[in-house]
């Protein structure tokens, strides 16, 4: 019977940290996730702040030799 106790105790144990571990990995997913979407906003305002200032390039560069 105290076998069988010390094996359980152990599992939860084991159990305990695996819970802790895997806890740590979401919380830093977590984080990197909510930077992730931060940049993404940014980068998004970027680019529709671009949109309006369209840049004529063909005019201010002569064409390649090959045409």
């Amino acid at each position: 019977m105290e076998d069988r106790i010390s094996e359980l105790e152990s599992r939860v144990a084991f159990q305990e940290q695996m819970i802790d571990q895997l806890n740590d990995v979401v919380t830093r997913q977590d984080r990197m996730l909510m930077d992730l979407s931060r940049l993404v906003k940014i980068l998004n305002q970027k680019v529709n702040q671009g949109q309006g200032q369209e840049v004529d390039v063909e005019a201010s560069e002569p064409p390649p030799p090959h045409y």
